[in-house]
């Protein structure tokens, strides 16, 4: 499947970055192809394109805070999640999109 994804924390620093991370590692190792959007301390970064949401089978958004431009998001099939989930669970947060 493929997957876009946004992670955004509070600080947008250290959790933001890692989640980003572990959910590109376990698509990856899952099969899935995956692109993530980091919104952080240093604003957005790797910013997804409305195409390539639109391309997408679903987001996650592993978010603790409000994001930017979420309006990108209202007609795609999608999961919000906790960043913590994304970071001690993500294989979860795949199998219920399936």
């Amino acid at each position: 499947m493929k997957f876009v994804a946004v992670t955004a924390c509070p600080t947008g620093i250290a959790h933001t970055y890692m989640a980003a991370a572990q959910l590109e590692k376990t698509a990856k190792k899952l099969g899935h192809t995956i692109k993530v959007e980091t919104q952080g301390a240093m604003g957005i970064e790797n910013e997804l394109s409305q195409a390539e949401v639109d391309a997408a089978d679903a987001v996650i958004l592993a978010t603790d805070i409000a994001i930017e431009q979420e309006d990108r998001f209202s007609r795609a099939r999608k999961i919000q999640v906790p960043v913590q989930a994304a970071l001690k669970d993500p294989e979860a947060i795949f199998a219920q999109l399936k």
